[in-house]
C-alpha cells in the first residue's frame, strides 16, 4: 500500500500584515508558509491582517504549500477572533502559540468548531514554554484534529535562561521530550529558528542536527534560508537508491521465507523496510511538489 507523506522541509513565518509579503508567498520553494498573526503583526494591526490572510488564502495561487495560520491566545484580546476567522478561511492548519496544556487544544479546537471550521482544519501547537514541553506528550494526544507540534525555541531559551550555543545542547532535553510526543502520536514535528542570518554556517549545522534528531523539518524566518534547508531535510538521491534496494531485497527474502537480508554487507530486518518505504514515499512527494511548481 502506497504511503502517504507530506514533505515540511522548510516552513516559513509570514506577517500577515504584510500583503506583499504574503504575495511573494505564492513564489517561495517553501513547502509550507505560517501566515502570523502573532508576533509578526503590531497590536493596532492585527485586526486588518485578519482580513488581510483571509483574502490571500481566498485568492489562492499557493499550489501544494502548506497553509498554517497562527493566532493570538486566547487569553488575548484578539485570540478568539483569529481562530473564527481561521476556522473558515481554508488554510491547512492552525498554530496555537504557546500550548501548555490539554485543555488549551480542547478550548481552541471548541471554537474553531462552533465557527464552522471543516474536520479536515488541523490544530499545531507552539511548543515554547517550559511547562508546554513538560506537558508535551498530553499535549499530543489532546485531540484526534492535531497534526503536529513546532518548537519555539528562542521563547524557550529565554525562560530556560538558556545559552544560544551552537550545538544546542541546553536545548536537547525539550527537543527530545517533543519528538517522543510526536512520534507515539503520529504527529509531525518542526525544529525552531535559526535567528542569525549572517552565520550560514551554523544553520546549516542546525539543519543537519535537526533531521539526525528526527525532526521533519525546520521553521524559518527569512526567504534566502529555504534552499539550504530544502536540501538538509530531503533525503539524498543516494539515500533513496539504497532504500529502494532495501524494499526490493526484502521482498525478494520474504517470498523465498526469508525474515532477514544481507544489502550492502548490512542485515536487513522489517523495521529498516518500514523507514526505507518512508524516505521512498519523502522523495517521490517532494519529486510531486517540485514539478506541480507548488
Amino acid at each position: 500500500m502506497a504511503m502517504t507523506v507530506r514533505p515540511r522541509r522548510s516552513v516559513l513565518y509570514m506577517p500577515g500584515s504584510n500583503a506583499r509579503a504574503l504575495e511573494k508567498g505564492r513564489s517561495l520553494p517553501a513547502d509550507g508558509l505560517i501566515l502570523d498573526l502573532e508576533d509578526a503583526v503590531a497590536p493596532d494591526a492585527k485586526a486588518p491582517a485578519r482580513d488581510t490572510i483571509r483574502e490571500a488564502i481566498a485568492a489562492g495561487g499557493y499550489g501544494g504549500r502548506e497553509l498554517i495560520v497562527r493566532t493570538n491566545g486566547l487569553s488575548s484580546p484578539w485570540g478568539y477572533d483569529d481562530l473564527r476567522m481561521a476556522a473558515t478561511s481554508g488554510a491547512d492548519a492552525v498554530l496555537l502559540p504557546k500550548v501548555e496544556s490539554p485543555d488549551g487544544v480542547r478550548q481552541a479546537e471548541a471554537v474553531l468548531r462552533a465557527a464552522g471550521a471543516p474536520e479536515t482544519l488541523r490544530i499545531w501547537c507552539m511548543m515554547e514554554t517550559p511547562l508546554g514541553v513538560l506537558n508535551a506528550r498530553e499535549i499530543a494526544g489532546a485531540s484526534p484534529a492535531l497534526g503536529g507540534l513546532v518548537l519555539g525555541t528562542s521563547d524557550l531559551a529565554k525562560d530556560l535562561h538558556a545559552a544560544h550555543t551552537r550545538d544546542r545542547l541546553p536545548m536537547i532535553t525539550s527537543l527530545g521530550l517533543c519528538l517522543l510526543a510526536a512520534r507515539v502520536y503520529g504527529l509531525a514535528v518542526l525544529d525552531g529558528v535559526h535567528l542569525d542570518l549572517n552565520d550560514d554556517e551554523g544553520f546549516a549545522f542546525s539543519c543537519r542536527q535537526g533531521r539526525e534528531l528526527g525532526f521533519d523539518g525546520k521553521t524559518l524566518i527569512h526567504p534566502k534560508t529555504i534552499a539550504a534547508c530544502n536540501d538538509a531535510f530531503a533525503p539524498s538521491a543516494d539515500e533513496i537508491a539504497q532504500a529502494r534496494r532495501i524494499i526490493e531485497a526484502h521482498g525478494e527474502a520474504a517470498a523465498q521465507g526469508k525474515g532477514v537480508v544481507l544489502v550492502d554487507g548490512k542485515l536487513v530486518e522489517n523495521l529498516h523496510v518500514e523507514n526505507a518505504r518512508r524516505l521512498v514515499a519523502l522523495g517521490e512527494a517532494i519529486a510531486a511538489l517540485d514539478s506541480a511548481g507548488r
